[in-house]
């Protein structure tokens, strides 16, 4: 198998985990038919890759929304907490070179890519929260704005006390407790 390709089998299981839990989350995509999401992954193998990749980081991938105007299914990641397995890494490639010793095993940003996603935005992650209460005890790295990142921080958020926070933080810093969570279009 080629590296952004899952064989028959891995496929299989993942379609199964996906529609088991698309069936127990309804509220996170009312409307939206699991045959016709099915169908599309079936026709875009890269992109069930990319949602394995979500799926055994820990992210827990569920459909989140349609989008009419492109005909493209959007999955988050819907884990409870920041996806264990992203967890520990500074923001970007840049903090991560930035650093001097203790360094990060990887980068947020590096990570998403290689694994074919995208960071999250604020918005989006305010728009997650409406479908559940996420990272209530963890935080996750959002896509941060250029000139944010230009003066060297990088903005996460998280859950508490009923309501979203936006935070800052240097791009280098990086916690046990705050990985990123991602999303895909389809």
């Amino acid at each position: 198998m080629s590296k952004t390709k899952l064989s028959p089998k891995q496929s299989e299981e993942l379609l199964k985990t996906l529609k088991t839990r698309f069936e127990k989350n309804m509220n996170r995509h009312k409307g939206i038919e699991w045959t016709k999401v099915e169908a599309k992954l079936a026709a875009i193998t890269e992109k069930l890759w990319s949602l394995n990749e979500m799926e055994k980081t820990g992210g827990e991938p569920d459909v989140v929304e349609y989008d009419q105007k492109k005909n493209e299914y959007i999955f988050y990641d819907c884990s409870a907490e920041s996806p264990k397995d992203r967890r520990s890494l500074c923001y970007d490639r840049e903090a991560l070179e930035s650093r001097k010793e203790h360094k990060p095993k990887n980068n947020a940003v590096d990570t998403a890519e290689a694994m074919g996603v995208e960071l999250l935005t604020e918005e989006q992650y305010r728009e997650l929260q409406k479908l559940g209460e996420f990272d209530t005890k963890t935080s996750s790295w959002v896509k941060t704005p250029s000139n944010i990142r230009k003066l060297g921080g990088a903005i996460f958020c998280d859950f508490r006390y009923g309501n979203v926070f936006t935070y800052h933080n240097g791009a280098e810093s990086y916690y046990a407790a705050r990985g990123f969570r991602s999303s895909l279009r389809v």
